[in-house]
Order: structure tokens, then C-alpha cells, then sequence
């Protein structure tokens, strides 16, 4: 009794740590619907230009009611919304897209690109001030969008979400206590649906098979679209392979093969306004290597490549917990400015070490850690990650986010575990 209370205790001081500011009461502010705010970004020159394309009004706010305020600070792109009237912070959250990582690409210094994005926040019930912020490697925000929107103004759009079959693959309770996936096929034709639920469900079966993500199936509700597109398949430029699909999806972005994301995500963001969502995961029709994961955006996988299950999970990680690639890429050497500490809960610096997690390290193990078999097993602070075989650390010397063949590592399952709180408590 006495372990199960230490257990208990420690698992108390863990989730008071991350979750402690005050937060704000959501029947105060906000509706059960939600906002998505749609707009233009286009990026390059190291500048972002901003233009709001809609507001919409959608049916249901899936999120968390309890923590408005964002514990985390997770992502490059921050939204802050404030009370009109008083200035009050009411909501703020963070996500990760490709506009942000085109201005890490050298072509941007040439070139822009535009890119449709879209956030989705509590439908408020009086006018709000919603600001985007970008922050750039070096930890420095900049002012993306600043504007105020009044709830009632008649050019919300309100249309109704396209209509297609829907599946509950796993429902374990009120929305707004779990984490609700849904998941929506890219690629499969009319006659696929049954191959696309098959798919899900495998891809499903196999996050839950890994910790902490098997502890907590019953923290989750898992809905699927049912959304057949005109070909089967998805463009694969370097094979010449092009394909008529529902969201435009295509490998050999900013030219890596193995990139794989979408265009069309104003049609993705309307179809999966028909379910309560959380994260959106778009499941591919190909069997060509490959995926992409962006935190609080969407996470797409190729669902017939043999490493498919493996490949979703590593992707799942980023997209869900914002954890960061700790593998070593000569071409992505300086993604990450060494001088400051980066945001993902799995990847430090040593600049703030005190925030990430040093508090799991034994007073034993040194700090840098030696890659030895000594070291093999535990927590501690090991050169080569977020591409940089110098200057940046991960927890262990083996991790899913490092490595196909291993499972998360200590420190990414509490990362996870901390952002399945953040939903359902």
C-alpha cells in the first residue's frame, strides 16, 4: 500500500507541475461550438505575410474545457485569444506546419510560397482579439495576424460539414474528457472504404501497443470518414505517377521522396468538421515509404508500406506530443540554433536543461552521457539529435523518435502521457 501511495503521489506532484497556472472558466467565454479561423500565409524572404481567408462557425469543440490556457508553449506558430472588452487572456494553444519549415529551407531565401492553414479555437460568445504569433529558431515571436472578431458578425460562414458514413472505431465517453481521433482516407476509391477501416484499424492496433499509448486506450474516442476520392493512389512525382484525389497528396515535399503531406487542407479541415476531433489522420492508399506529422495540424501515413505501423507511431509522436526527430540528417545539420533551448519536451540544448528533464536523471549518470554500454538503459543527456550530431541531446540512446525498431523512450511516453492529461482531466 504504501509503494501504491508513493506511486500515486508522484504521479499527483507530476501532473500539478505541468498544469498548475490559473486557468480560465470556459462557460465564461465560450460556446459548445467552435471557430476556425482560415487564412493565407506566404513565407520566404525570412518574412511572413498574412491574409484571413474566412471564419467559420463549426459544430462541435472536442478540446479540453478544463485548460484554455496552453501549459505546454509547444509549436512555431502560437495563438493567443483575448476578451475584447477587458483584455483577458481566454485562450492560447501552438501547432507546427509546412509554412514554417519552408523558411528553414535555403530555397526561402529566394523564393515564397503561400500555404491555406486554418486553427480552430472555442466559439466565443463575445468579440474576441485573436493574434498568430511565429516564433523563429532562435526563440524570438513575431506578429503574424492581429485582429478582432465578433462572433455574431453575418459573414461567418455556417455552413453545415459535407456528409459522408462515419464509423465509431472506438468511443469511450464525452469528448471533452478524451482524446478524439479521426481518421480520414487519401487515395481510396469508391469500392476502398472496407480497405481504408481495415487499414485504421490496424494502424490503431499497433498505437495502442506501445507505451504509454497501451495504458491509456480508454482516454480515447476513435471516429472514421468514410470519403472516397476519384483514382486510387497519390502523386508520386519522382516515379511520374499522378493521381485525381480527394486532398491533393503527394511525396517529394521541398524535394525529400520520403516527405509525404497535402495541399487541399481547406477540404480536409470541412470533412472533419462532420465528428468531434482532436487530431486528424490521414491514412494514403499507397505502399511507397513515407509520412509527416505536424503538431496540432494533421498527420498523414502511407498505409500500405510494410513499415506502416511503425512509421505512424514515430509520426504520431510529432504530431500529437510535438516531440522532436532525434535522428542525426548531415543535410538538416543547422535546423536547430544550439544557443538556445528548443520547445520539444525530448531534445535540449543544455541551455535550460532544468526544464526538460533533468528532474529523471540520477545524480550517477553525467551530464553530456557517454553512449556506452554502461549507459545503455538509462536516462541521461546524449549528443546527436534534431539532426545535429553536435550541440543537442536526447534521453536515451535508443528511441522510437531516433529509430524505427525501438519503442519511446522514458521521457517521450511522459511527454505523451502529460499531453493525454492535458485532454481528459
Amino acid at each position: 500500500m504504501k509503494k501504491i501511495f508513493l506511486l500515486l503521489l508522484i504521479v499527483s506532484s507530476l501532473f500539478t507541475a505541468v498544469f498548475a497556472q490559473k486557468q480560465v472558466k470556459y462557460s465564461d467565454y465560450f460556446t459548445d461550438n467552435s471557430m476556425r479561423i482560415d487564412y493565407y500565409l506566404t513565407t520566404g524572404h525570412d518574412t511572413i505575410i498574412s491574409a484571413i481567408a474566412q471564419i467559420k462557425k463549426e459544430p462541435y469543440w472536442a478540446g479540453t474545457r478544463t485548460y484554455l490556457l496552453d501549459p505546454f508553449h509547444y509549436g512555431y506558430y502560437r495563438i493567443i485569444v483575448t476578451d475584447s472588452a477587458t483584455g483577458k487572456v481566454i485562450y492560447t494553444n501552438g501547432y507546427n506546419s509546412l509554412s514554417e519549415e519552408w523558411l528553414r529551407e535555403q530555397r526561402s531565401k529566394y523564393v515564397f510560397k503561400t500555404f491555406y492553414e486554418a486553427v480552430n479555437i472555442p466559439y466565443p460568445k463575445k468579440t474576441v482579439r485573436f493574434k498568430l504569433l511565429y516564433r523563429d529558431k532562435h526563440n524570438h515571436f513575431h506578429l503574424v495576424i492581429d485582429t478582432c472578431i465578433n462572433p455574431h458578425y453575418y459573414k461567418i460562414v455556417q455552413e453545415q460539414p459535407p456528409h459522408f458514413k462515419t464509423v465509431n472505431l472506438l468511443i469511450n465517453g464525452d469528448p471533452s474528457h478524451k482524446v478524439d481521433l479521426v481518421f480520414i482516407p487519401e487515395g481510396y476509391g469508391f469500392g476502398q472504404m472496407q480497405q481504408f477501416i481495415n487499414d485504421a484499424k490496424r494502424l490503431v492496433n499497433a498505437l495502442f501497443s506501445y507505451k504509454p499509448f497501451s495504458e491509456h486506450k480508454k482516454d480515447f474516442n476513435i471516429r472514421l470518414i468514410l470519403v472516397p476520392s476519384p483514382q486510387s493512389g497519390t502523386d508520386i512525382p519522382s516515379q511520374h505517377i499522378w493521381k485525381v484525389t480527394m486532398f491533393d497528396s503527394h511525396f517529394s515535399t521541398f524535394g525529400a521522396e520520403r516527405y509525404l503531406t497535402l495541399n487541399n487542407y481547406k477540404t480536409l479541415k470541412d470533412i472533419a468538421a462532420q465528428v468531434p476531433y482532436d487530431q486528424i489522420v490521414v491514412l494514403v492508399n499507397t505502399k511507397h515509404y513515407g509520412g509527416g506529422g505536424f503538431y496540432n495540424f494533421y498527420n498523414i501515413q502511407a498505409a500500405e508500406n510494410p513499415r506502416a505501423t511503425k512509421i505512424f507511431v514515430h509520426e504520431f509522436g510529432h504530431s500529437f506530443a510535438s516531440l522532436a526527430d532525434e535522428y542525426v540528417d548531415p543535410s538538416m545539420q543547422n535546423y536547430y540554433d544550439t544557443t538556445v533551448e528548443p520547445f520539444e519536451p525530448n531534445i535540449t540544448t543544455l541551455v535550460n536543461f532544468g526544464k526538460k528533464w533533468k528532474d529523471m536523471v540520477a545524480d550517477t549518470v553525467p551530464i553530456p552521457t557517454p553512449a556506452t554500454a554502461k549507459y545503455k538503459n538509462v536516462v541521461g543527456a546524449f549528443e546527436g539529435a534534431g539532426y545535429a550530431s553536435k550541440g543537442i541531446y536526447r534521453p536515451q540512446q535508443h528511441c522510437l523518435m531516433r529509430s524505427l525498431a525501438y519503442p519511446y523512450c522514458k521521457v517521450c511516453q511522459r511527454a505523451i502521457t502529460r499531453m493525454i492529461e492535458y485532454y481528459t482531466k
